[in-house]
C-alpha cells in the first residue's frame, strides 16, 4: 500500500467489517447526527442535564466501540503490539465515547421531549 488513500481506507473497512455492516453502519452514524442536528436547531440549546446524562455514557460507548472492533477484527488486548496500536486504540474509544453522548443526548431529547434546562 502506497498511497493512503480514502478509497483505500473504504476497502479496509469494508474488508473489517464486511461491505453491509459497515455501510449499515455509516447510515446509522448519518441518521443520529441527522437526529442530532435536528435536535439542535428545534431546541434552540442544550439541555444541561441531558447532556450531564449524556457525558456519564461516554465510557461506556468507549468500551463498547474498542470492545466491537477487537471483536470484528478477532483480536484481544494483547495482541497490542507497539505505540501506534495504543494510539489507534484510544482513537476507537474516543469515537466511540462522543459517538455514544451525541445518541444518548439525541434519544434523551427526542424521546422525553422536556424544556432545555430541565
Amino acid at each position: 500500500m502506497k498511497d493512503l488513500t480514502f478509497e483505500t481506507m473504504i476497502a479496509v473497512f469494508e474488508e473489517i467489517f464486511g461491505r453491509g455492516l459497515f455501510w449499515a453502519m455509516v447510515a446509522a452514524a448519518v441518521l443520529v447526527t441527522l437526529a442530532w442536528l435536528y435536535v439542535l436547531v428545534r431546541d434552540r440549546s442544550l439541555g444541561m442535564r441531558q447532556f450531564l446524562i449524556a457525558q456519564l455514557f461516554m465510557p461506556v460507548g468507549a468500551v463498547l466501540a474498542v470492545w466491537f472492533v477487537l471483536v470484528m477484527t478477532e483480536s484481544h488486548l494483547s495482541d497490542i503490539g507497539g505505540p501506534i496500536d495504543v494510539i489507534v486504540l484510544l482513537g476507537i474509544a474516543a469515537m466511540g465515547a462522543v459517538g455514544g453522548a451525541i445518541l444518548v443526548y439525541t434519544v434523551e431529547r427526542l424521546v422525553l421531549r422536556r424544556g432545555a434546562d430541565q
